[in-house]
């Protein structure tokens, strides 16, 4: 892969020299994370999901009253009313760590949702600005760039218009 990768590169680069091509360089990565519609992006979801967030802070939080309150009842309790308050707390255990984990995969999903939009309008604007500026190949990732090919602050600023 590595050799494939120079390969390609000593070529553009030869391409380059030959015949006057012009790259620059995009740090797709900071775009994602500096950009205004990141940012906008980030507040949305995070109004979209803190009453489950709380929601779900107050289940742990009455999980571990709950815990303590057994923990210190607890010796005094007959073995069956003890067995039945385990089962209880197994119960209220397994269901917060059930909405946790449909919290945390919806979480992710709309995050996903909103990065793949982003990413989109990422590179609707590289394209224009590669057309504009009549540059022939724009990098992504990149080892090393020289800074004087970078268009990401154009990019950024584009966005946020």
């Amino acid at each position: 892969m590595q050799r494939l990768l120079l390969s390609t590169a000593m070529l553009f680069a030869s391409a380059a020299n030959a015949q006057d091509i012009r790259v620059a360089f995009f740090d797709g990565q900071r775009v994602l994370n500096e950009s205004l519609p990141a940012k906008v992006a980030t507040a949305k979801i995070k109004q979209e999901f803190s009453r489950r967030e709380k929601e779900l802070d107050e289940l742990n939080e009455n999980l571990r009253a709950a815990v303590r309150k057994f923990e210190k009842e607890a010796p005094a309790l007959n073995e069956l009313e003890r067995t039945r308050r385990q089962r209880e707390l197994t119960d209220l255990d397994q269901d917060f760590n059930r909405k946790q984990r449909i919290f945390s995969e919806d979480l992710g999903q709309r995050k996903q949702e909103e990065l793949n939009i982003l990413a989109e309008r990422a590179q609707k604007v590289v394209r224009q600005i590669a057309e504009l500026e009549k540059i022939d190949l724009v990098v992504q990732d990149a080892v090393f760039f020289n800074p004087r090919i970078d268009i990401t602050d154009k990019v950024l600023k584009a966005l946020a218009k």
